[in-house]
């Protein structure tokens, strides 16, 4: 299929201009197919003319243009052809679309906790001709009147209010403008719950299975719905336009939501079957104020092109966490994002496939696609962040509104949104987006201070600006220095130039440790002095900033992906510190991190399992002392399950035996222990194929399929490779789940023959697996044989012209990592 081209979307902008939308949908028709009516009404400028709507169907039954009919057969590429096109148009398709499996289009699941299946739409970014005949292109927004047919015993819920309208016959409310990758239905057995605030109606929606964790989330979410209302209606002083809002989990979700207007749709993980830490309420939280600040920023006012794509994820990145600090118990948003979304734009940074957060022209729509990462979200929200502290609060939000007031219903661009802000804050703001919003990479910053007996005589901190990619970036941040907990100095600074006096320091004890950036305002490479990282094991843990232990830790990582610091300075840190750490996110991101990522990369294989000792025995301290049912047991006993090497407690815990209180039902607490038995060979397929049948659910079977894969005998690896890779009709959850335990070995050995066949039977899978899909695909099964001979065969992959997108920009962000992973260990490796 063809990918729109920018200069495409412009001609056509240019002649058509969308009246409205009628879809029916027929979702009993079976398992595999849909039936799909549009009609579309559009006006064209220039009558006589010619143009096209997109159309990607299984087959098109019948075509008519103003009542004329066009050969259904004229539909190629995934377009139909519209000949000499009047003043005024009517267009009806009646098509059949087939359902998908990898999470984009109308997706179909099955629950195998009942065999009951599941319908949602997810048309982002180009998956809306799919599921029904448009113009898909943000900028060619219409209203929605859709209709609905579904067996009997299914709810449906959409972007407007759903009202039946006789037996299995569904009519949604008509909608506000919207782009065409916002319409959605989801239909199926949902249970629902309720609610209503501020004249809004409220619902919360998921499978029959989840009934009882919706129940007993249900407060948290409504709570977080109705305080995140509040907050937006008071600071954009719009309403929510859009009706009824509803908030639906739906199975096999490829991202974390999707903004649809009226109808969000989630993950369904986030509906914890069993204990939560408080970390993953507060990303969850985050995620629903993130959507809901769509409903303004992207969905009452579009990008008109995706290479603004930052417009939207930028803003609700920050915006979520401004909210959730202002208006919820979270006020740690802030940090979370420090440890969390931070490092991701990092590691997105430090790759070659690396962009400015703005101004990178999509040529067309798959290629726009490859910029929406940890740039577009993290690294644009510490941008707008810095935005507000040169142009000031206020003047920020009343640009903000004025931007949305100006735009609603409509398309905006960056520079109509800088427009806004310049005219509200009388800055003048064109070197300020060249430097940060329009050139990559990131800066440097670190402080350099002559002592004299103990006290700071004098503190320079010193900016340097890549030089492949130099940018005159000003940088609003703070400096702060602690000795045994106790804060020495703190000073915040604006920096214009290489070097700035820190006078504020002068005349202050020397710290044991000194943070540049400890608040987290900026977005730089923060380096840590060789004495502070030196003090770090004695010193961080006594810290009692939580931003700025998440600024070391961040730092921390920063350093061993780029080989400037050892994973064993890691590691001491981490046995020193981690088990004292009170901050959630900081305690379990920082965990996973070191389990998942410093110990399997960065860590030689034949010194590897020592250093999983290390985590081990630092997990077993903390949850020896840990208060039952509290987050630090919960992380440390996850800890444990994951690198314990005692065979007798493994054995117990997955038998529900001697559990950690609060554990003792918790079914995906037993999956992470079945894993590490099923990765070190204690268990069989057999053995993880009975403990499938104890969690006959759909996460049940997805962590069974990851521990077949990571059993180490040859059989399974060969098993779990045909799975991956040839068998089609896998969904996009289970060939992320086989990818994720096939590379898990206790050798190389068994594993290097499939390093060659990666490179040329994962790639190959376009041919049946949605780029979505793909690129996580392609990302988790990168092989973790850690060689020059497979960073030789990835430079030839990547040379390849024949990739699509997707694949391309996935494998240049693996191999950055692999050749990470081999500086790291080529300059630490007989230190670990």
């Amino acid at each position: 299929m063809r990918s729109l081209t920018l200069a495409e979307a412009r001609e056509r902008s240019s002649l058509i201009t969308v009246t409205s939308y009628a879809v029916e949908l027929d979702l009993d028709q079976g398992a595999e197919v849909f039936g799909s009516r549009t009609v579309v009404r559009f006006a064209c400028a220039e009558p006589g003319a010619d143009s096209w709507v997109d159309l990607k169907a299984r087959s098109v039954e019948t075509v008519s243009l103003n009542g004329e009919p066009l050969d259904p057969a004229g539909v190629a590429d995934g377009r139909l052809t519209l000949p000499g096109l009047a003043a005024d148009n009517e267009l009806v398709v009646a098509a059949t679309m087939a359902y998908s499996h990898d999470g984009q289009g109308l997706h179909r699941a099955t629950d195998p906790a009942d065999d009951l299946d599941y319908v949602y739409g997810h048309l982002f970014l180009d998956a809306a001709p799919s599921v029904y005949a448009c113009f898909d292109q943000p900028d060619l927004k219409a209203p929605y009147d859709v209709t609905v047919h579904a067996p009997l015993d299914w709810t449906v819920i959409g972007n407007g209010a759903a009202s039946p309208a006789g037996a299995g016959t569904w009519t949604l409310a008509t909608t506000k403008p919207l782009a065409t990758y916002f319409m959605t239905v989801c239909a199926g057995p949902y249970v629902s719950l309720h609610d209503e605030h501020d004249g809004i109606p409220l619902g919360l929606h998921a499978r029959a299975s989840l009934r009882e964790p919706l129940e007993r989330h249900a407060a948290e979410l409504f709570d977080v719905t109705k305080r995140s209302f509040d907050y937006f209606h008071g600071l954009f002083g719009i309403r929510y336009p859009f009706g009824e809002y509803h908030q639906v989990f739906v199975p096999e979700f490829n991202a974390g939501a999707m903004e649809n207007p009226g109808c969000v749709t989630f993950r369904d993980q986030y509906l914890y079957r069993g204990a939560a830490t408080r970390d993953e309420l507060l990303t969850r939280a985050n995620t629903v104020s993130h959507e809901m600040s769509h409903m303004w920023f992207g969905d009452i006012v579009t990008m008109k092109w995706w290479d603004d794509l930052w417009l939207n994820e930028s803003f609700a990145e920050y915006m979520s966490h401004r909210c959730l600090v202002d208006a919820t118990d979270y006020t740690d948003a802030w940090v979370d994002s420090s440890i969390v979304r931070k490092v991701w734009g990092y590691g997105a940074e430090r790759s070659p496939s690396t962009h400015p957060v703005a101004g990178v022209e999509a040529l067309d729509a798959q290629s726009a696609l490859q910029n929406f990462d940890g740039i577009s979200y993290a690294k644009g929200a510490a941008t707008l962040r810095q935005l507000i502290a040169y142009v000031g609060d206020d003047q920020f939000i009343a640009g903000v509104r004025a931007y949305l007031t100006d735009k609603s219903y409509g398309n905006g661009t960056l520079a109509d949104f800088l427009a806004a802000i310049e005219t509200a804050s009388g800055k003048d703001l064109e070197a300020w987006s060249r430097a940060w919003l329009l050139t990559a990479d990131r800066d440097t910053i670190s402080v350099d201070i002559e002592e004299q007996g103990g006290v700071i005589e004098s503190a320079v901190v010193r900016r340097e600006s890549p030089a492949d990619r130099p940018a005159d970036r000003p940088h609003a941040f703070d400096v702060a220095g602690w000795t045994d907990g106790r804060e020495l100095g703190r000073v915040s600074t604006t920096i214009t130039g290489p070097e700035t006096a820190l006078a504020g320091l002068e005349g202050t004890p020397e710290p044991a440790v000194l943070v540049p950036n400890a608040a987290d305002l900026t977005w730089a490479r923060v380096r840590l002095s060789d004495s502070t990282v030196a003090a770090l094991p004695a010193q961080l843990a006594q810290i009692p900033d939580a931003q700025a232990r998440a600024v070391v830790w961040s730092s921390l990582i920063d350093g061993v992906h780029g080989a400037t610091a050892s994973p064993e300075a890691f590691l001491d840190v981490f046995d020193a510190a981690w088990p004292h750490e009170t901050n959630s996110s900081i305690l379990t991101r920082v965990a996973a991190y070191a389990e998942h990522r410093v110990v399997p990369y960065f860590v030689p294989r034949d010194k590897q399992d020592a250093a999983v000792g290390r985590l081990n025995r630092a997990g077993v301290g903390l949850l020896e002392r840990a208060a039952t049912g509290t987050t630090e047991s919960l992380a440390a006993a996850r800890l444990v399950a994951g690198t314990s090497d005692d065979e007798t407690l493994l054995r117990a815990w997955a038998d529900g035996k001697g559990l950690p209180a609060g554990l003792e039902d918790d079914g995906d607490f037993r999956w992470i222990v079945v894993r590490n038995l099923a990765s070190r060979g204690l268990i069989g397929a057999a053995q993880v194929d009975a403990f499938r049948a104890k969690d006959d659910t759909l996460q049940g079977g997805l962590n069974a399929l990851m521990c077949r894969a990571s059993l180490p005998d040859a059989d399974a690896k060969a098993w779990a490779w045909e799975q991956l890779t040839t068998r089609q009709g896998r969904s996009n959850y289970e060939m992320v789940h086989l990818a994720r335990g096939f590379w898990v070995a206790p050798d190389d050995a068994l594993v290097e023959d499939y390093v060659p066949r990666y490179f040329t039977d994962v790639p190959a899978m376009s041919a049946w697996v949605g780029e979505d899909a793909l690129s996580r695909v392609v990302l988790v099964a990168f092989p973790r044989v850690f060689t020059d001979e497979t960073a030789r065969l990835s430079a030839e992959t990547i040379a390849r012209d024949d990739l699509t997108p997707a694949v391309h920009r996935s494998l240049v962000d693996a191999d950055a990592e692999l050749r990470e992973a081999l500086a790291s260990r080529a300059t630490f490796g007989a230190t670990v």
